[in-house]
């Protein structure tokens, strides 16, 4: 198994700030890669066997595939707004062209199927608010099974108050069941410094993500408990993973992509038994006056789950 904290800037290739290939995760579906272009740069690849996503996570930008262009408005930041976004199905070369130039995201899964290329407004993105009180964190279901549809890729953003815990409580979704869906899953992080102006902060900010391994599983040991700045990646191949939890002096912001060998295209999972019965103390405590961050085109509504 390769590493499974990937620090910002250490898995850039190909003009990429960052690529997570499943070939370089050491599994068989998930991917991600990131890329920062200048204003007036263009950068054109193919995407093989895998089906991705553009989205940005600032700035805006235009996407071609086969003499057909989208334009994503796309965002100030990831704190800022939630994203329009486009489809690019496996076997397909796509050029992304920025004008005032941004950073932009594309998440990824090796596909069977050949979808056809296509666009992911801002105003069809659900927003929900998960958790109460310290676990409270916004979720924006951009690419979840019931918003978009895809071959095999499950995507969605998560942002969290500072000091709050997300992620939580610590589940997993490593095997096939009625309650659990088989997914390799990526976090990707960015964080936003809550100092006042003048004030010394830490570069990327800090959080903490942890995934351990479960004692009836053996076979499969994992134990990781990671300091995690913008830009750095997790690789969660299985496991119990959470919480994701934010420093009280930044906002926490991580993209989450699942993929995995189902044939049903779900996200179940299955709670830590020593840990799940934090749900039952949500539906008595209030969501984060801090939440929503940001109005949203469909609104955001509290799930306590």
């Amino acid at each position: 198994m390769t590493d499974l904290h990937v620090p910002a800037g250490s898995a850039g290739a190909d003009g990429f700030d960052l690529v997570v290939t499943p070939e370089s995760a050491g599994w068989g579906f998930s991917g991600l890669r990131t890329l920062t272009l200048a204003p007036g740069a263009r950068h054109t690849f193919a995407t093989g066997a895998d089906e991705l996503l553009v989205l940005p996570l600032s700035g805006s930008c235009s996407v071609t595939v086969e003499g057909e262009t989208l334009e994503l408005h796309g965002r100030t930041g990831v704190f800022d707004g939630v994203s329009d976004f486009a489809y690019v199905g496996r076997d397909s070369a796509l050029s992304v062209h920025s004008a005032a130039g941004g950073v932009f995201s594309f998440p990824g899964a090796r596909a069977s199927r050949r979808l056809p290329f296509r666009y992911g407004p801002a105003s069809g993105v659900p927003v929900e608010l998960r958790g109460a009180g310290q676990c409270s964190r916004q979720v924006n279901n951009f690419a979840t099974p019931a918003a978009f549809e895809t071959d095999k890729l499950i995507a969605c953003e998560v942002i969290t108050p500072g000091g709050n815990w997300s992620s939580y409580p610590p589940h997993r979704h490593d095997r096939t069941s009625d309650v659990e869906s088989d997914l390799e899953e990526i976090y990707y992080y960015e964080f936003r410094a809550l100092a006042p102006a003048g004030v010394p902060t830490v570069p990327g900010g800090v959080g903490f993500q942890q995934v351990y391994g479960d004692v009836d599983d053996p076979a499969r040991p994992i134990e990781v408990l990671e300091e995690v700045r913008s830009g750095d990646v997790v690789l969660i191949p299985h496991g119990w993973h959470g919480p994701s939890v934010a420093n009280p002096a930044y906002d926490m912001y991580y993209l989450n992509v699942m993929a995995g060998p189902e044939t049903e295209r779900a996200w179940k999972i299955c709670d830590d038994p020593a840990h799940g019965w934090v749900r039952s103390t949500w539906e008595q405590q209030p969501v984060d006056p801090r939440l929503p961050f940001y109005s949203t085109p469909t609104g955001a509504s509290p799930v306590p789950r």
